[in-house]
């Protein structure tokens, strides 16, 4: 465990012991699974992504589903939140309809994900990051951005040796088991972890990020989703070895700012930091139904209750946004997502509810859907929202009397106050909630 380690060194996962680079197993333990890598000693960025977290923790307090595929999700109308690695053999995949999980692999063990277990797991991991370092960048529940830069005085280790000993901690203390991605860059570091799951340790240096990019597809650059890769193919670029060869200014011109990104991203650089806080980008609610629904006096209650949902949230948080999302799946799985952007940020169960009302209005065209959702984005604190409209003086009566029912809902209870749509939906046949 030194710094003066000399380059391109093996180092043993299972034990932590540096050996020659030319050996097969390590000399101590004899595990086969080493590392070594030219930059190994000299790179600090690393991804953390814990393996298939949500089954992991399911099969670890339940030896009984150790061998047998595991899918975490929901009913017969649901989807597929993970699943395990023996469940992917058969193709089941994230965000799978369940249904279509099952056909895949009928003989699967279904279990309704359990949230306040996994954040209390994801929790425990956190505080172990932390320890390494005060530069960790979350990204969910279950992975993270570390930067181990100048860590070594206190680790006596470099940051390979000590990423090496946090996974063997939590998979000896916690069980469960993660891969790490180490890299100088955030980009390369999330490929990296990908590379050998599940429990994989990746490099991806400086030196030979180029070429390890140029095979890959557009697809696996961080940002470039379904629609947007096959813009690039239909424009010829289908790897991202094609996209080096384009000029910069090129992609700027054909796509924008976002074409800026793809030429920095393509040649392996990346200049973002870690960064320690990540505050919530939106907050949203949705349901999925056990019927389809396509009747728009139906689908309007159910949002105002959603809306009302997200409303609470932001108070709580003490935040508010200028953009409201609609999110409507249909009856073959399309999302359809319908954005509206507020001259003012709101926190306010009546304006989210009207913005997005007027969203639904325009797709209820006879469509069944399954699943409906509101979202509040582009989020700021609360000190600036709702300010009093002199034009629209029923505006600020509905907004006192919106704040005065909170009150009274704080004092007895949410269902002491039913308004008129909220209480259709309370009443009727709950929907499922996702």
């Amino acid at each position: 465990m030194t710094q003066s380690a000399p380059e391109n060194r093996a180092l043993c996962r299972d034990c932590g012991m540096r050996l020659g680079a030319t050996l097969a197993r390590c000399a101590s333990c004899g595990s086969p699974r080493l590392v070594r890598h030219p930059e190994l000693d000299r790179l600090a960025i690393a991804h953390i992504d814990c393996d298939a977290f949500y089954a992991a923790i399911e099969k670890r307090d339940n030896p009984e589903l150790q061998d047998v595929p595991l899918i975490i999700g929901g009913g017969q109308r649901g989807v597929v939140s993970t699943c395990c690695y023996i469940a992917r053999i058969y193709g089941v995949r994230s965000a799978m309809p369940m249904f279509k999980a099952l056909e895949a692999c009928p003989d699967a063990v279904v279990i309704k994900p359990n949230m306040e277990k996994y954040a209390k797991v994801g929790k425990e991991i956190r505080e172990r990051m932390l320890a390494l370092t005060p530069l960790v960048e979350p990204i969910s529940i279950d992975e993270a951005f570390l930067d181990l830069t100048g860590t070594q005085r206190l680790h006596h280790a470099t940051p390979a040796e000590t990423l090496a000993g946090f996974i063997r901690a939590i998979e000896r203390d916690i069980g469960i088991t993660a891969s790490v991605g180490l890299a100088p860059n955030k980009f390369l570091a999330k490929l990296a972890s990908d590379l050998e799951k599940p429990r994989g340790f990746s490099v991806i240096g400086a030196a030979e990020a180029k070429a390890v990019l140029a095979a890959m597809p557009v697809g696996r650059i961080w940002g470039v989703g379904k629609v947007f890769q096959q813009k690039l193919e239909r424009d010829g670029i289908s790897t991202i070895g094609q996209l080096q060869t384009v000029d910069a200014a090129d992609l700027a011109r054909r796509y924008g700012s976002i074409g800026l990104r793809l030429a920095q991203l393509a040649q392996g650089e990346d200049a973002r930091l870690v960064t320690p806080e990540r505050g919530a980008k939106s907050v949203s609610s949705e349901t999925t139904f056990r019927t389809d629904i396509s009747s728009f006096q139906t689908l309007r209650p159910i949002l105002r209750d959603l809306s009302e949902k997200v409303s609470a949230r932001l108070k709580k948080s003490g935040l508010s946004g200028r953009g409201i999302t609609l999110k409507l799946k249909t009856s073959d799985f399309k999302t359809i997502t319908r954005a509206r952007h507020l001259s003012d940020p709101t926190q306010l169960a009546d304006k989210i509810y009207s913005a997005g009302v007027d969203l639904l209005e325009n797709e209820t065209n006879g469509r069944k859907f399954r699943l409906i959702g509101i979202g509040v984005s582009d989020l700021e604190t609360a000190d600036r929202a709702d300010p009093r409209d002199l034009l629209d003086q029923s505006a600020e009566r509905r907004k006192n009397a919106e704040l005065a029912v909170d009150r009274l809902r704080d004092k007895f209870g949410k269902s002491a106050i039913e308004l008129g749509l909220t209480h259709v939906t309370r009443t009727a046949e709950k929907p499922k909630k996702t």
